[in-house]
């Protein structure tokens, strides 16, 4: 996975492999992730058109390689940027004089689009506060690209598609995993699966992000087991390396799929026992020989988010802390904490106390009696001024960069006299 804090406006994920030939009219080209591309009897068939950012590269690549049609571009999933350049593929065959390519994707990919266009506002602010390199640029502009970069595919299937017969085979299979409608590509005379967003890189699979909507981990553990069903000699994966060898490929597909499903399992023994979140969260212990592999890093994702999101699947929204039932407006409850506080200096000076101890997370929990208080002015200015401090040092103690990205937002937007996502300009 590339540096998501560069100055790029960009901002991609780039592929490990991006730029491989991977031989035989195999092409990993410079796209979002590893956009694969074969030639095939029918033509080039790609794995993701990339964005406007990503296309020229990808144009070179391929045509430095192969003078063929693009034939078909395959969505892996519905997340905006892969398939943002569609257009560009289109004008690039319409130059060439030749018939567009087929646009291919999962049929829930046009549900998934729908509700994209519907939430726009809200998913520009998820992507300027998960990727804060980007926060020099306005709201607007993140609006404007999630209005744009959405292109809905031409061709949908259901559970499976021959894209291509021939010599070359090209199967799309639905592999619901980090949305519902992720496939993976399967070349059976080459032995090599292409396996999209269920096979993300040597990360922890994309399971409870903060800020995106639920994602079911038995069923990323079925898809998994079922790709593991064929047999691959070769796993092309979404960001990361080509896992080579039959016996490789299963211990990686099934090996992920076990730890979550001892995810699930612990985390309901759990609930059966009448725990709440936190106290999932504190208990739990992962057991080494499944997520201390190379490929289960929590450099994204996590195992906790991955718990998280368990939880939410068997239970509703609320906290289990009676205040939180039907509470005050935000403002007002903030400010009768504060008058409730004799010495609010205290306050600090014990968050200030714990942050120096090491104990940051508790520093945060205490500074918090202060700092949501509305207003930027005397102790309550002082309070968001150290959460800030607080934020940018849980940043540097936690693996995952989603919450890396959070805390540097939060840090940035209480640093700006912000308090929500109702300031971001």
């Amino acid at each position: 996975m590339t540096d998501s804090t560069s100055s790029s406006e960009n901002a991609v994920l780039a592929g490990a492999l991006a730029g491989t030939d991977l031989g035989d009219g195999l092409w990993v080209l410079p796209g979002q992730g590893n956009a694969l591309a074969a030639s095939t009897d029918d033509g080039v068939v790609i794995i993701d058109a990339g964005n406007r950012h990503t296309f020229r590269g990808m144009v070179e690549q391929l045509r430095g390689m192969s003078d063929d049609r693009v034939a078909a571009i395959l969505y892996s999933h519905g997340h905006g940027q892969y398939n943002a350049a569609v257009p560009l593929w289109l004008e690039h065959n319409e130059e060439r004089g030749e018939a567009p390519p087929r646009l291919i994707g999962h049929d829930n990919i046009l549900v998934r689009y729908a509700r994209y266009r519907e939430t726009a506002g809200l998913q520009a602010r998820s992507w300027k506060v998960q990727f804060p390199s980007r926060d020099d640029r306005p709201l607007a502009r993140y609006r404007a690209d999630v209005d744009r970069d959405l292109h809905d595919p031409t061709e949908t299937f259901g559970d499976r598609l021959t894209v291509v017969a021939g010599s070359r085979p090209v199967e799309a299979i639905w592999a619901p995993s980090e949305t519902d409608d992720c496939i993976a590509v399967w070349y059976p005379a080459d032995g090599l699966l292409y396996g999209g967003p269920a096979t993300p890189a040597d990360a922890i699979p994309n399971i409870g992000t903060p800020l995106r909507t639920q994602r079911f981990t038995i069923r990323w553990a079925e898809t998994l087991e079922r790709l593991a069903a064929l047999g691959a000699e070769r796993l092309l994966t979404e960001f990361g390396p080509l896992v080579v060898g039959e016996a490789a490929v299963r211990e990686r597909l099934t090996k992920t799929a076990e730890a979550l499903r001892w995810l699930r399992s612990e985390v309901v023994d759990r609930m059966n026992r009448g725990m709440g979140e936190r106290e999932i969260l504190a208990d739990l212990e992962y057991p080494p020989e499944l997520f201390d592999q190379p490929w289960m890093t929590p450099n994204y994702g996590a195992p906790d988010y991955i718990a998280r999101d368990l939880v939410r699947e068997e239970n509703g929204w609320w906290d289990r802390n009676p205040t939180t039932l039907h509470p005050a407006p935000p403002d007002e409850a903030a400010e009768a904490v504060l008058s409730a506080i004799d010495d609010p200096q205290a306050v600090l000076t014990r968050a200030r106390a714990l942050h120096e101890a090491g104990d940051t997370q508790l520093a945060m929990h205490v500074v918090d009696l202060l700092a949501t208080a509305p207003g930027n002015d005397g102790i309550v200015g002082e309070a968001k001024a150290l959460k800030a401090e607080l934020c940018m040092t849980r940043a540097g103690q936690v693996d995952p960069y989603v919450s890396m990205a959070l805390y540097w937002s939060g840090a940035r937007m209480l640093g700006e006299g912000g308090t929500g996502w109702q300031d971001l300009t």
